[in-house]
């Protein structure tokens, strides 16, 4: 279920594992019609949701974005006895809504910034005295990976807080350190860890201007070592999923703590309970073995029955190219050719994330449009094939960041 790059990784690595017979996608897109038959409904449409799967004895639904599955299409589907990857809209209020998440961490002992929930804007300017500078302004609702500044001034945090209005909002610590994302399968009082990546938000190179759905990302993340990550389980993603069972709201699929990696260790930043996107196109040329075999046993409730995950010890690249004017109001209907030239570079596959098929063939639909993604024997070639493979693509309206792996780079360099 799904229309972006994250739905079109996914449908290609489903449609690869043995135990996939008949594959739906909806609504899909045309990258994603490559792998799957498409079907024209609203994801976030409960009921259509429910009927089709019904009508097509569906096995597994797997629930790519975040706003189906607050809306509870998890539940429906069931209450419909139908399996689902994706937990239900009670769990789902990790990602819906960050103060939910904040107040279970500090009633848990799970690491995290220090932080204060605030109703109103007048509250807000109020609550930046406690807080020193730089400072975290986050909406406390789903927003898209675009609901979060970093502000470098007082001046800023104060135009933030008047941009959002009044609303709940989250005031936040700013945590100094290393980001890092951690993918973890989780199935009531069990959790494993799946992958990690590291994102590029931020819109121009060097990791300046706005924060975007992510422009680019790389897996593994090698600054999130096999130490870090299992401290990470242990002390956030497992505690959390405990949290949860105990609550009566059992969680029931993928968890992604985005992670700072600070001098006192792993502090959550936020969850998310869904793939991220673009480090799902990055982490599914990684994963080994049968991936719908995998989910299905997550979806019911059998992951401590079934073999860990297993992923290649090969470097994935994502590099995304956005439309001119992305984040803001992107340029719409562009056309888009020579993907085929692009993926004849060795490794590389392109998922659609934002396209559509016009008179005269692709267009561009939404901001991110393409997700160049490429998989090689280290870091360094991952990196060389995504961009020679960028490179071979026709999109006048389309730019992209060529500084994705900077950090990778720069210790390499070391």
């Amino acid at each position: 279920m799904g229309s972006g790059g994250r739905e079109d990784a996914l449908a290609w690595r489903l449609r690869q594992s043995p135990s996939c017979g008949k594959f739906f996608a909806a609504p899909g897109n045309p990258g994603i019609a490559r792998w799957a038959d498409c079907i024209a409904i609203d994801p976030c449409d409960v009921d259509a949701v429910v009927e089709q799967a019904t009508r097509n004895a569906i096995d597994l639904v797997v629930v790519g974005p975040e706003a189906p599955l607050v809306a509870g299409v998890a539940d429906a589907l069931r209450e419909a006895g139908i399996a689902v990857f994706g937990p239900s809209a009670a769990a789902a209020q990790l990602e819906a809504s960050k103060g939910f998440t904040k107040d279970l961490c500090r009633a848990n002992g799970i690491p995290t910034a220090d932080y204060e929930r605030v109703e109103t804007a007048r509250d807000a300017h109020a609550a930046l005295a406690r807080f020193g500078i730089p400072v975290v302004i986050k909406a406390d609702g789903l927003a898209a990976g675009k609901g979060v500044t970093v502000a470098m001034t007082r001046g800023e945090a104060e135009a933030a807080i008047d941009a959002a209005g009044d609303g709940p909002l989250v005031i936040e610590e700013f945590l100094q350190g290393e980001e890092a994302s951690l993918f973890a399968l989780v199935d009531g009082d069990t959790a494993v860890p799946l992958a990690s990546a590291q994102d590029h938000k931020r819109v121009g190179e060097g990791d300046t201007g706005p924060n975007t759905g992510g422009m680019g990302a790389y897996a593994p993340a090698p600054v999130l070592t096999p130490e870090l990550q299992q401290q990470a389980m242990d002390e956030i993603v497992i505690p959390t999923a405990r949290a949860l069972a105990a609550a009566g709201t059992p969680f029931s699929g993928v968890l992604y703590a985005g992670l700072m990696l600070t001098a006192d260790g792993p502090k959550l930043i936020e969850y998310n309970v869904r793939f991220g996107d673009p480090e799902c196109e990055a982490i599914m040329p990684l994963i080994e073995g049968d991936f719908a075999e995998l989910l299905h046993a997550v979806a019911r409730g059998k992951l401590a029955e079934t073999a860990a995950p297993e992923l290649s010890a090969k470097h994935a690249m994502t590099v995304i190219v956005a439309a001119r004017g992305y984040p803001g109001t992107p340029a719409s209907g562009g056309a888009i050719r020579a993907i085929e030239a692009a993926e004849q570079v060795d490794g590389v596959t392109v998922f659609h994330a934002g396209t559509a098929l016009g008179e005269s063939g692709l267009v561009a639909k939404g901001g991110r449009v393409l997700a160049v993604t490429a998989v090689g024997d280290s870091f360094a070639t991952a990196r060389a094939r995504a961009y020679r493979a960028v490179d071979q693509i026709d999109f006048a309206d389309g730019f992209h960041r060529r500084d994705i792996g900077w950090r990778e780079l720069a210790r390499a360099d070391q």
